[in-house]
């Protein structure tokens, strides 16, 4: 299986990009996981709100790959438990699913384009997270749905 996160923005403080290496390296003997960083587009330079999402929003479909089954992370998503989402990965990958792409939208969302290219949503619930800790929470529950499908010691 291949994972690739596609985020809006840099993590900017090491210790957001510390906590999302060790996942990563974590993540080495289930599948290749990478992230792409997209630019955040700043809406006073884009002429608004509205255009810099649309940028963003086309730099971040033009980094997803047209085989990716895409699920975009939105407040609105879906919710799934730990066992729920370890088990919707499972099934992915029997139906043949090789290539799963997350995306992190920008501060301001994501554009019409991105949620047409959306296959699903997943939501880690009504709270509102910053969004590099929202790739962390993913990368954690990544790794964790890996130990759960293979009944591996992790998951409480």
């Amino acid at each position: 299986m291949k994972f690739t996160i596609v985020a809006v923005g840099k993590l900017k403080e090491r210790f957001w990009a510390d906590a999302c290496a060790e996942y990563l390296k974590r993540m080495q003997p289930y599948g290749k996981t990478a992230v792409k960083e997209i630019a955040d587009i700043d809406p006073a330079r884009a002429g608004g709100i509205d255009a810099a999402r649309d940028r963003e929003g086309a730099a971040i479909v033009a980094a997803l790959l047209a085989s990716s089954h895409v699920i975009l992370l939105a407040i609105d998503g879906k919710e799934r438990s730990s066992v729920s989402f370890s088990q919707r990965l499972d099934a992915l990958a029997l139906g043949g699913t090789s290539d799963i792409a997350f995306v992190i939208g920008g501060s301001d969302g994501v554009s019409a384009a991105v949620r047409e290219r959306a296959n699903e949503t997943l939501s880690f619930g009504p709270i509102t997270l910053p969004h590099n800790l929202a790739r962390v929470v993913l990368l954690e529950q990544l790794y964790r749905a890996q130990k759960i499908s293979r009944g591996e010691p992790y998951h409480k």
